[in-house]
């Protein structure tokens, strides 16, 4: 599918690479730069707390969350998705619910 936008974007003329060269250039950079995202989102829908300490989960969620280019309230619905049911259902039921990943991070050292 890939390959087929390009050829019509080359035989419409709205590309137009001087060299061969340039041409690479601008794949890999299209690929590198775009598949580094797609890969931290995919690391972060694949992360689950499953055993592991909330420690353990924030840091492995911190890594893969810096890179994704999640903010806000998607970041914080990938959190509570990922940590454990009896956790998630804490912090959700808490007089005073987290409103941001930060305080998802850090406010669940009450129950843990």
């Amino acid at each position: 599918m890939w390959k087929e936008n390009i050829l019509e974007d080359l035989e419409a003329g709205e590309l137009d690479y001087a060299m061969a060269g340039e041409f690479l250039a601008e794949i890999k950079r299209e690929f590198r730069e775009g598949n580094k995202e797609t890969v931290k989102v995919a690391e972060l829908r694949r992360i689950k707390q499953r055993g592991k300490t909330m420690e353990e989960f924030v840091q492995e969620f911190k890594r893969a969350a810096r890179e994704s280019k999640y903010k806000r309230r998607p970041l914080i619905e990938e959190f509570k998705r990922d940590i454990d049911s009896t956790i998630r259902r804490k912090l959700i039921e808490a007089e005073r619910q987290p409103t941001s990943i930060k305080q998802w991070c850090q406010v669940h050292k009450q129950w843990t």
